[in-house]
């Protein structure tokens, strides 16, 4: 019991510091170069309600200096509130090419997917780029992001993403700020350790750039039309083809909306089983990358050893430097310090979640039940 506790404090202290390492080194990442003449995008936004921050997200694309540029919306109900929010965009771009697809039509398990079949009627350009209805994009986004697709190596390019709470007070605020920490502190330096040991099995539904031979060359969105991981079949499809994927440099930010401690174990669940379905191996051995309980669970092994202790107190400080390396750039000092005590919360939050993934394949999405299979299609649960 004494070695396991000073090999786990050993392995939390040592993937701390290389996920804080991973992080650093990503910020020197050089941007591709475009290529010469920019080549026509159509932009691919699946909606589903007025979430919050719709606006200024669909506002951030359209406010892009890029021609030419076409944008479609799709929903599923012509009563969808997002529908609102889109006029009002055609509004106040009336120069911007926005197409607007509304069409219930089902094609698989996923609502998304379908959304996506639907809405490619109407895609003019042989350049796509997928983004989530809640992403809000930086200026030069779409020219960053689509630089890499001129190299016919290139399969698709995806974008790492920071989480956004979307709530500041109260539970709610509590609840979206351990969202945000769930994604900034836990899942995109795990991707940057990936990242930094040369992998590139990976890709998010926060932003994927590719070209329609690429698309087609899998057979479309009607052949990951079953998949919770739609996101992760397309990067493993397109590199089925001999296809490369690149993670861009430009960072996008995406609203966390969880208001209650049930809706943020629900999403978090869903996200952890989508990577055991996908990824058994990596996600069995993601356990370690919960740092400071791993770090406490070596401690108590070793009835308080001194080696043990140290390595508890250097864990929890390599924490603290991922947390500022990771998170917004330009945080309120005052606000970012007393933020600290969240990080153990979270860390726990997470570890337990992690363990729970293992005791079933079952997921909520939205207002349904699932069962993820071992391919990570999932099956609703009736």
């Amino acid at each position: 019991m004494h070695a396991l506790g000073l090999l786990l404090g050993a392995a939390a202290l040592g993937y701390a510091l290389t996920a804080y390492l991973a992080v650093l080194r990503s910020r020197n990442v050089a941007p591709v170069p475009p290529a010469a003449g920019r080549r026509p995008v159509t932009v691919l936004k699946p909606l589903c309600g007025a979430e919050p921050g719709l606006a200024e997200a669909l506002r951030s694309l359209c406010a892009q200096d890029y021609p030419p540029l076409q944008i479609v919306c799709g929903v599923q109900d012509a009563a969808d509130p997002a529908l609102e929010v889109v006029h009002a965009l055609r509004a106040e771009y009336p120069n911007r090419e926005i197409e607007v697809v509304v069409d219930a039509t089902r094609h698989g398990y996923s609502a998304k997917v379908s959304n996506l079949i639907n809405m490619m009627r109407v895609a003019r350009h042989d350049w796509l780029v997928l983004a989530d209805a809640d992403v809000h994009v930086p200026p030069g986004y779409l020219e960053g992001v689509c630089a890499p697709l001129a190299d016919p190596t290139v399969g698709i390019v995806t974008c790492p993403y920071r989480g956004r709470p979307a709530h500041t007070r109260g539970w709610a605020g509590l609840c979206s700020r351990l969202g945000a920490l769930f994604v900034n502190d836990w899942f995109m330096p795990s991707v940057r350790v990936a990242a930094l040991f040369g992998s590139r099995d990976f890709a998010f539904g926060a932003t994927i750039a590719l070209r329609r031979a690429a698309l087609e060359g899998f057979g479309g969105f009607a052949a990951i039309a079953d998949q919770l991981a739609d996101d992760y079949r397309i990067g493993e499809l397109t590199r089925r083809q001999g296809l490369r994927t690149v993670l861009s440099h430009v960072v996008v930010d995406t609203g966390i909306d969880e208001r209650t401690l049930r809706q943020l174990a629900q999403h978090e669940t869903r996200w952890l089983r989508t990577i055991r379905a996908v990824r058994p191996a990596g996600y069995a051995a993601a356990g370690v990358t919960f740092s400071i309980p791993v770090a406490l669970l070596g401690w108590s092994l070793t009835a308080d050893a001194p080696t043990a202790v140290g390595l508890l107190l250097a864990t929890a400080l390599a924490r603290v430097m991922l947390h500022f390396a990771a998170g917004d750039p330009q945080p309120a000092e005052a606000a970012a310090w007393r933020g600290l005590w969240l990080l153990p919360v979270s860390d726990l939050l997470g570890f337990l979640l992690w363990c729970w993934g293992f005791a079933a394949r079952e997921v909520q999405w939205r207002q349904s039940r699932y069962r993820v299979a071992r391919d990570g299609s999932a099956r609703p649960i009736t």
